[in-house]
């Protein structure tokens, strides 16, 4: 018998992010839901790069990050509680 300490210990998967430790994709009309902007204000966002930018799932599906969406809500907050305009 070989000695279980002579084998390695297992990888432990590292978490990315504590809120999102497995990300997901969001479809436009949950986009439009949470964050409450029309489809045309957030392809314009897009076009200024003011807004995450969608990710193709292939063909004309397009998706985007609930994390990316997320920190775009959460910098807005932090905008406002900063007295930006």
């Amino acid at each position: 018998m070989h000695a279980a300490s002579s084998l390695p210990a297992p990888a432990i998967p590292v978490i990315r992010d504590a809120i999102y430790p497995r990300d997901r994709f969001m479809r436009l009309p949950e986009v439009i839901s949470t964050c409450g902007l029309s489809r045309s204000t957030i392809y314009e966002l897009i076009s200024r790069e003011q807004f995450p930018s969608q990710i193709s799932l292939g063909g004309k599906n397009v998706a985007w990050l609930a994390s990316e969406i997320d920190s775009w809500m959460q910098a807005r907050i932090a905008q406002r509680a900063g007295g930006a305009a």
